[in-house]
């Protein structure tokens, strides 16, 4: 299953997954802690996060571990550069007019 990036990240418990996971790789249990959702649930989206590559799945004996692939991400980053750049200018611009109105 290959998911989109940006689908993926379209779910506020799929990025809050994501944050967990940026101190490092975090059991499917211990994820599933953050969250006042059953197990399944959660592994449903830890699958949706694994087909759009931004998460790898470690089993060990039992128990399975999750670690962050944040390669998928410089998709997105691409994509919100522009609008990075555009709002700079708009902040630059508000920045200046309060800067205007201070000297006045």
């Amino acid at each position: 299953m290959s998911t989109d990036v940006f689908g993926a990240l379209a779910n506020p418990v799929r990025r809050r997954l994501l944050e967990g996971l940026r101190e490092g790789p975090r059991s499917t249990g211990d994820l599933a802690g953050m969250f006042d959702l059953g197990r399944p649930a959660v592994s449903e989206h830890l699958a949706v996060l694994r087909g759009a590559g931004l998460v790898r799945e470690e089993p060990r004996g039992r128990h399975r571990f999750y670690h962050l692939e944040a390669a998928p991400l410089a998709e997105v980053e691409d994509w919100l550069h522009p609008f990075e750049r555009y709002w700079n200018r708009r902040l630059r611009a508000l920045s200046d007019l309060l800067d205007e109105e201070d000297s006045r």
